[in-house]
């Protein structure tokens, strides 16, 4: 067999890039560079279920010094860069669901809406690509209510993005976000605009959202499960059908690369941070244990994989990709 070194491989470039002038000539006309990306969805199999994860982009964030609460941010830079994310930034993806049960469309999450920049808020062109109507959308779960879960619920123009969908959040979610006491004592920053995002899109909407509790089940094959931490009323869902289960965990981990491996670490958006690490620990020794199907909102697209145990931490396997449902 022959051996291929690295002095082969550049000594047959050069001599290639040497004959080209005598190859026979094949002209083609350059082909226009697209300039952007294609609408981003994927579809799987869950019993009699169809999973469909419908992206609404993904954005690079420049690392702030107090991204981590508790631990230096030379450290955390370090482990940025060490899972190949652009230097100085952490890489976050945004990804909602619909669940088909074949009775009902539920959509799981809404993502960030229009006008926050051009990698994001791309839900409603991948559901159209999805062949997935907004009107068609029996039943919008929240997750919890950060901006980046709540701001597709609307439309630019302020209409329902969904208008024919129960609009279901966490109970407690909703009594600690759309308290007046709790918002005039909010800090500025990250806290304080999260209540703006809930006026701006729910102070129209009481009488039209539900308020759930945990261990409720809140859409056909879909249990609300208690993940408190990243805020009061962080809610989690396994998706049951026959056999199949996954187990939506929202923001228990916001960036995998840091947080699963690092399951201790408090990142800034946590509204509980010590509590959010216990969370964190108890979900992904539940999914290790049970090897059940996991699916993050900010894990690298599609968001799909298992979580297994890895030192003092965890790490995300992918899930294979399937051409076929």
């Amino acid at each position: 067999m022959t051996e291929l070194s690295r002095r082969h491989i550049l000594t047959g470039a050069a001599a290639s890039v040497a004959l080209a002038p005598f190859a026979a000539a094949s002209v083609h006309a350059a082909a226009p560079l697209s300039g952007k990306q294609a609408p981003s969805f994927y579809r799987s199999k869950l019993g009699d279920f169809e999973i469909t994860v419908v992206s609404d982009g993904a954005r690079a964030i420049p690392l702030p010094a107090t991204f981590v609460r508790n631990i230096s941010n030379e450290q955390v830079l370090a482990a940025a860069e060490a899972a190949y994310m652009p230097k100085g930034s952490i890489i976050a993806p945004f990804n909602p669901i619909v669940v088909n049960t074949g009775a009902k469309l539920v959509l799981i999450d809404t993502g960030y809406g229009p006008g926050l920049g051009p990698t994001v808020g791309l839900l409603p062109f991948t559901l159209a690509a999805a062949g997935i109507d907004p009107k068609a959308i029996d039943i919008v779960l929240i997750s919890h209510m950060h901006g980046d879960h709540i701001l597709g619920l609307k439309t630019p123009d302020g209409a329902l993005a969904f208008p024919n969908a129960e609009i279901k959040v966490p109970s407690v979610d909703w009594a600690f976000w759309m308290n007046d006491d709790n918002m005039s004592k909010a800090p500025e920053g990250f806290t304080k605009a999260s209540f703006g995002f809930n006026r701006k899109i729910f102070s129209n909407l009481a009488d039209k959202v539900t308020r759930y509790d945990w261990g409720q089940e809140v859409a056909p094959g879909v249990t609300a499960v208690e993940s408190s931490g990243h805020t009061p009323g962080h809610t989690s869902f396994v998706i049951a059908s026959g056999s199949g289960r996954l187990f939506f965990q929202g923001d228990v981990t916001n960036v995998p690369e840091l947080f699963l491996r690092n399951p201790d670490w408090q990142v800034m958006f946590d509204h509980e941070p010590e509590k959010a690490v216990q969370t964190r620990r108890r979900i992904y020794d539940m999914a290790s244990a049970e090897k059940i199907l996991v699916c993050g909102y900010h894990f690298p697209f599609p968001g799909l994989g298992y979580i297994e145990k890895a030192g003092t931490g965890y790490r995300l396997v992918p899930a294979a990709w399937s051409p076929v449902l």
